[in-house]
């Protein structure tokens, strides 16, 4: 064990990630190194790497913190039933692994099992369903991110389901689009949402383009992948409210895109760092990090009502 043990260096290389990142996750959740001989620093485990491992692709998925090393903390018992042979593995449903879902209810156990057998029509059923009965945030919420925090967690322990990932995704994105594209807007988009430069994971930010349109917010969509030469000639362009930038992980987080808006000619009234890649230490002042979906559509939503309100006669 001990040739196998890592410092908290290496640890921090393998992972991408900055090493009082490490020390962080270690303090406030227990995410620690476990090899310890007496007189020397402790090493990390491979076990430690492990659940590590999962901290991290959740965190860079959208996944809180807190809940991120819930599963992580988890993931010894899950690479312990991989590593048993394929006789003695449980399956469901089409085969392989099931999709860890923690504590959620019978909805999302249901959702998880389609998934699996990679029913797309099962899927969108579920998902159209859930937006009718309880809206946009509340399926986000409580269906949809759990499914793929228990994805992205069986991933990251697994190297699997990429399959199930790509379609549960595909599934979800239409769903958001449906939505987006029927809810009427009052009053012309002042909201614009775009992915920070080279950031390729749209989907959370699809969800706040959802949750928008069935609010009445009327919003332009940049998408994946957008330079801030292109973002602030969007800017100029129609003179948004509010700016909503979205990174999913810390290398396309530059605080350099969210200064060029702070400073363009046309600034925003609101601008958001929206995603898990926003360091909060890095953030310049005047832009405001949203926890969570439901913070991002409330300020945008009072931004958006604020600019349309009558004036007092």
């Amino acid at each position: 064990m001990a040739d196998e043990a890592l410092s908290a260096g290496v640890v921090a290389q393998r992972l991408g990630v900055a090493v009082t990142t490490l020390r962080t996750w270690h303090q406030r959740y227990g995410l620690g190194p476990s090899h310890h001989v007496p007189g020397h620093h402790r090493r990390y485990t491979p076990a430690d790497l492990a659940r590590l491992e999962v901290m991290r692709r959740l965190t860079a998925e959208g996944v809180s913190p807190a809940e991120a090393a819930r599963w992580a903390r988890q993931a010894p018992d899950t690479i312990a039933s991989v590593g048993t042979s394929p006789g003695k593995r449980r399956a469901r449903d089409g085969g392989g692994t099931t999709i860890p879902v923690g504590r959620a209810g019978p909805a999302v156990r249901g959702l998880a099992r389609a998934a699996m057998r990679l029913d797309a029509d099962a899927i969108n059923k579920a998902i159209t369903r859930a937006i009718a009965a309880d809206g946009v945030v509340t399926t986000w919420n409580r269906l949809l991110r759990p499914l793929l925090v228990g994805i992205g967690e069986r991933h990251a322990a697994t190297g699997a389901l990429i399959e199930v990932e790509h379609l549960v995704t595909r599934c979800v994105s239409a769903a958001l689009g449906a939505v987006a594209s029927a809810g009427p807007a009052s009053g012309p988009p002042r909201v614009l949402l775009s992915c920070a430069d080279e950031e390729q994971h749209s989907l959370p930010l699809e969800a706040l383009a959802a949750a928008l349109a069935e609010a009445g917010v009327g919003y332009r969509m940049l998408g994946a992948r957008v330079p801030v030469t292109a973002l602030l000639a969007a800017v100029a362009r129609t003179g948004p409210a509010a700016v909503v930038l979205w990174s999913h992980a810390p290398a396309t987080a530059d605080p350099a895109q969210l200064t060029a808006l702070l400073t363009a000619p046309s600034r925003p009234l609101l601008v958001l760092a929206a995603g898990p890649g926003w360091q909060a230490r890095t953030l310049p002042a005047g832009v405001v990090s949203p926890t969570d979906l439901t913070e991002a559509v409330s300020l945008t939503v009072a931004v958006h009502d604020s600019q349309h309100r009558p004036a007092a006669s």
